[in-house]
């Protein structure tokens, strides 16, 4: 076991950052900025942003910046800030080239069930993080961590991101963070991706951040060990996920009253 995942197997830590890769400004200005302010409350902070985004709505929706381009500059931030990375694969040829920049190597939601892209994740040794998909119950995922372990790796985070609730909707049910700390892996809330209203906006996703707090709030209390944000200086020009991203301005006050919570409840 790495000393990361031990890290984030005794505290409360966050999994943060723009939702896609705009451009290398954005990224800096954004891990900076969170980077100080997780280093301030003592929080174990992981930078996140995706070099494509393979799953959008429309073919003509930003993807990101490209692998090559993506991975630069990850490793710059990782570099600079002395910060683990996180971002997510689709596709099984992306990991080798991805290891030896990625700290946590996440798996899409949708893709959570895709066996050969868990199992070779979990041959580098990495950290891998997946996202339970909208279509699972909590207990479902047992089988995906069954999947990882039985490929030599221990190092598994599970994240709860909501489940489809009729069409363009998600509900979360608070009960699959217990259900999914029973397999002995931390369990992240995905706080921004839970309040996304898929295909909403018809060509794209459309969200409602008014309710990002209050299901983080109640995801801590329930006993998540971190929450994943989509962050951004100015979400109503964000080029993905902007309806359900928080405001950069705002995460300090979110990351001290989450905080709290944590410590109450442990």
């Amino acid at each position: 076991m790495n000393n990361l995942y031990q890290i984030l197997k005794e505290n409360f830590f966050i999994i943060a950052g723009p939702c896609v890769i705009e451009s290398k400004d954005i990224c800096f200005e954004v891990a900076e900025k969170l980077d100080s302010i997780c280093k301030n409350l003592k929080i174990p902070y992981i930078f996140k942003s995706s070099f494509d985004k393979a799953n959008r709505s429309s073919v003509n929706s930003f993807r990101g910046i490209g692998i090559s381009k993506g991975l630069q500059i990850l490793d710059q931030i990782k570099s600079q800030f002395s910060i683990p990375i996180t971002s997510d694969i689709h596709e099984n040829w992306q990991i080798d080239e991805c290891k030896d920049v990625l700290d946590i190597i996440q798996i899409p939601a949708f893709l959570s069930r895709q066996t050969d892209l868990l199992v070779n994740s979990a041959k580098t040794g990495k950290i891998v993080n997946v996202k339970k998909g909208q279509f699972l119950s909590g207990y479902d995922t047992q089988n995906i961590v069954n999947k990882i372990k039985q490929s030599n790796n221990n190092q598994i985070i599970l994240t709860e991101r909501g489940n489809s609730f009729g069409y363009n909707n998600l509900v979360v049910d608070m009960r699959n963070i217990k259900i999914m700390r029973q397999f002995n892996t931390p369990v992240v809330f995905d706080a921004t991706h839970s309040v996304q209203l898929p295909g909403g906006y018809g060509k794209s996703s459309s969200g409602d951040r008014d309710f990002v707090f209050t299901l983080a709030k109640a995801a801590v209390a329930a006993g998540a060990d971190g929450i994943f944000m989509e962050v951004h200086p100015d979400p109503e020009k964000a080029l993905c996920d902007g309806p359900n991203s928080i405001y950069l301005k705002d995460f300090q006050s979110i990351a001290e009253k989450l905080l709290q919570i944590y410590n109450i409840v442990k």
